[in-house]
C-alpha cells in the first residue's frame, strides 16, 4: 500500500478514529487504528469490539491499493509534522510502516491487517435528524447516565423515536434527565432502545468535529449505527429493561418556584466552590426568598439569598451541588422551576416549555 494525503486530513480522521480504539491491552490489535485503500475508498477504522468507528479519508492519492494497521502514537507524529502532504507506505507482510512528510520521515513497527476482527456490517436507512436538534437532546441528557458498571443498563441512554418525536432519557438512580424533541418527519412506528452513553457522547464529538448538518440513525435489534458526515459509528445496544421515566416524575408538587436561570446558576457556582462532595446544597425556601448555603468542615460556609415567589411553611431541602448546577444549566431559556414536594421528595427542573425534565434526589439534611 502507498498514498498521499493532506497532514492536518489525516491527523484528525487519525485522531477521531482512535477514540473507538482498545486502551486495554489483551487483545494488542484493538489498540491500533486500521488504514485501508480499496475499491476507490480510503478509509481509517478502530474498534474495541463494543464500539466502532470507520471513517473516509478525504482528499488522498493512493498509488497502490492496500490495508495497514497504525499504532495510536501515529496521530501524534503526523500532527506533529511541518504542513503539506504526508505519505505512507507498507509492503504486504512486511512489519514496518513508512511515514514520510514535511522533512520527517519514520518507520514505525506496525501490526497485519489481515489480524484486524472484521467490522461490523453496513446496515440500512435509518431516520434523518437535523444535527442541531439530536445534538440538543443528547448532550442534555447523557450526563446524567451512570457510570456504574454494576447495573449496565443505567450507564445508557433510552433512546425512542416514534410519532411523538425523538425522546433521549438517562438516569444514575439518583436524577433523571429526559429530552423531548420534535421531529419535521416522525415516523409513524416506534423504535426504541438503550444506547451506551459513550457512543452518545462520541456523536457528538463528531457533529462538532465534521459540522454536519444532519444525523442519520439506525436502530436494530442488537446494534446502533449513527452516520455523521461520511463517519459511520457503530455501537452494541445494551440489553435489559430501562426504568419507565414516565412512571418517575411526580404528577403534581406543592411548590413550583421560578427562578432567573442566570443568577440561579451564578449563586450555585458561587456557593458550590464551597461545597465537597458530602457537603450538599441546601435551599432554604421562606415568604418571598431562597437562601442557597452548604457548609464543610474542611473549607468552612457559604451563603447567598434570592427573592423567589414562594409563600407557605418554610421548607428546607439539600441536593448534590453538581447534579443541581448541571440540572439547571441545561434548561433552556431564561427561566427555570423547580417543582418542591417536600425535603424527602425529589424535585423536577424544567423550563419554560417542559422539553426538559430533570429530576433530582434529595439528599437529607442534618441540623
Amino acid at each position: 500500500m502507498r498514498l498521499t494525503c493532506p497532514r492536518d486530513e489525516l491527523a484528525q480522521k487519525l485522531g477521531l478514529a482512535g477514540r473507538a480504539a482498545s486502551s486495554k491491552a489483551t487483545i494488542p490489535i484493538l489498540g491500533h487504528t486500521l488504514l485501508r485503500a480499496e475499491d476507490g475508498r480510503v478509509e481509517v477504522a478502530a474498534t474495541d469490539m463494543e464500539l466502532s468507528l470507520r471513517l473516509p479519508l478525504d482528499g488522498a492519492t493512493v498509488d497502490e491499493p492496500g490495508a495497514v494497521m497504525l499504532p495510536r502514537l501515529a496521530a501524534d507524529l503526523v500532527r506533529s509534522m511541518a504542513d503539506g502532504p504526508v505519505v505512507l507506505e507498507h509492503r504486504l507482510n512486511e512489519g514496518q510502516l513508512s511515514l514520510s512528510g514535511g522533512g520527517s520521515s519514520f518507520s514505525l513497527n506496525c501490526m497485519q491487517a489481515g489480524d484486524f476482527p472484521e467490522l461490523p456490517p453496513d446496515v440500512g436507512e435509518g431516520l434523518t435528524i437535523p444535527a442541531d436538534r439530536f445534538q440538543m437532546t443528547a448532550d442534555r441528557v447523557v450526563r446524567a447516565a451512570s457510570r456504574d458498571e454494576t447495573r449496565p443498563v443505567l450507564t445508557g441512554v433510552l433512546v425512542r423515536i416514534g410519532p411523538e418525536g425523538l425522546v433521549m432519557a438517562a438516569t444514575d438512580s439518583y436524577r433523571l434527565a429526559v429530552r423531548h424533541t420534535d421531529l419535521d418527519a416522525a415516523p409513524s412506528e416506534v423504535r426504541e432502545a438503550v444506547v451506551p452513553a459513550r457512543a452518545l457522547q462520541e456523536a457528538l464529538r463528531l457533529i462538532t468535529a465534521t459540522r454536519a448538518t444532519e444525523v442519520e440513525v439506525v436502530l436494530t435489534e442488537t446494534q446502533g449505527v449513527i452516520r455523521i458526515g461520511g463517519v459511520r459509528l457503530t455501537t452494541r445496544l445494551i440489553d435489559g429493561q430501562f426504568p419507565d421515566y414516565r412512571q418517575l416524575v411526580p404528577d403534581r408538587f406543592e411548590h413550583d418556584v421560578a427562578f432567573d436561570r442566570g443568577e440561579l446558576i451564578g449563586v450555585l457556582t458561587r456557593i458550590g466552590v464551597l461545597a465537597q462532595r458530602t457537603a450538599p446544597i441546601r435551599l432554604r425556601f421562606e415568604q418571598g426568598q431562597v437562601t442557597v448555603a452548604t457548609v464543610s468542615d474542611q473549607v468552612g460556609e457559604g451563603r447567598e439569598s434570592l427573592p423567589v415567589p414562594f409563600s407557605g411553611e418554610v421548607l428546607e431541602i439539600g441536593f448534590n451541588a453538581d447534579f443541581l448546577r448541571e440540572g439547571v444549566e441545561s434548561v433552556e431559556g431564561d427561566e427555570v422551576r423547580i417543582g418542591l414536594i417536600s425535603p424527602l421528595r425529589p424535585g423536577l427542573l424544567r423550563g419554560a416549555d417542559e422539553e426538559y425534565r430533570y429530576l433530582l434526589m434529595p439528599i437529607r439534611l442534618t441540623a
